[in-house]
């Protein structure tokens, strides 16, 4: 590979999955020759140091792509939906973070582990999965290539830092005030546009944005859509309920699934070892599973609790986890913006 740099864009620079992807941009050594720092227009005069220099933020604006060669989006799907086409315009490959096009059938919703090959079908961008989404695609696209699926019902325990920093400060908060016996004002969760709000600090709540038409949340819909799309296989049946708990990093999810052939318990643990991007843990003898804890911080998916459902013979239950920030946001975009890299870097 040739030492090919590019012009680099993100838009959101001042959020939570922002700073993760000039972290990771940073620790990846990716392969910059120009970085622009975007945001909105109350982020913007921030200074951020990266590599040792200070970078002003600037307002995203319909002009901020131009030479741009990746931009990497973060900032609301409102954001992403006004200002990608401009940076397409410009020519940019654009990884969006947002569901402003996940769904839209002209661009691919890419996990790298699962349908990197998907990456090239692009016209301008490339959507970043949920990242509810992603940890169990992750997981699941072994036994899918194997097996084959029928059937995925999936209950969530999200972290907070999905709803971005404000959340965080309101569970910090709360929690210091329950503690404390003062009184607690929530004002942010469930969801910040909604009257109705709800205590998170020692508590769950079932609902992880709107609730749609059929009784489910769009977080729910999410899974359903996106898995189908994904994994390129409407026919699989996906149930989801979706629950924000207090933790801070890292998404939880227990996971049924019904596979279309008869499998092997250890058969499946040794495809999943050797799946990229997955690390087992999954020894109940010595009370090793996958924690939140334990994955706030690293790239990969934690599988674990794996166990034949009691019921359904060729069903399969298991515990997955993954920190919503780095996998599940910040990394997944930075590993597609490699293989762009890459590809580019090849053919010159």
């Amino acid at each position: 590979m040739n030492d090919q740099k590019f012009n680099v864009a993100v838009v959101g620079a001042t959020g939570a999955v922002g700073e993760q992807i000039l972290s990771l941009l940073d620790k990846r050594d990716f392969p910059i020759s120009r970085l622009k720092l975007l945001s909105s227009a109350r982020s913007a005069g921030t200074n951020i140091n990266f590599k040792g220099q200070d970078i002003t933020v600037e307002e995203a604006t319909p002009e901020s792509f131009e030479g741009i060669d990746i931009a990497l989006f973060s900032a609301g799907g409102d954001v992403s939906k006004e200002l990608a086409p401009h940076a397409v315009r410009h020519g940019a490959v654009c990884i969006d973070n947002t569901n402003a096009f996940r769904m839209d059938p002209n661009a691919p919703l890419v996990v790298p582990e699962v349908n990197a090959e998907q990456i090239n079908e692009h016209n301008g961008i490339i959507a970043n999965p949920n990242c509810s989404t992603i940890q169990m695609v992750t997981a699941l696209k072994p036994l899918q290539d194997v097996y084959g699926i029928s059937r995925i019902i999936v209950s969530t325990y999200q972290a907070v830092s999905g709803a971005g920093t404000r959340a965080i400060d309101e569970l910090l908060r709360q929690s210091k005030a329950v503690l404390g016996g003062t009184e607690v004002n929530p004002d942010i969760l469930p969801v910040a546009s909604l009257p109705v709000k709800h205590q998170i600090a020692f508590n769950a709540i079932p609902q992880i944005d709107k609730f749609q038409d059929n009784g489910y949340t769009l977080e729910e819909m999410k899974m359903v859509r996106e898995t189908k799309k994904i994994m390129q296989d409407d026919t699989i049946d996906v149930t989801a309920t979706c629950v924000r708990i207090p933790v801070v990093y890292g998404h939880s999810e227990s996971v049924y699934v019904e596979l279309k052939k008869d499998y092997e318990l250890e058969d499946v643990r040794k495809l999943l070892t050797e799946a990229p991007g997955i690390t087992i843990m999954d020894d109940p003898a010595s009370q090793t599973y996958p924690l939140a804890t334990d994955a706030a911080g690293k790239p990969d998916v934690f599988v674990g609790r794996l166990r034949r459902d009691l019921g359904e013979n060729r069903a399969l239950n298991m515990w997955i986890v993954s920190d919503n920030l780095m996998k599940g946001a910040a990394w997944n975009a930075v590993q597609i913006a490699e293989i762009i890299a890459a590809k580019r870097s090849a053919r010159s």
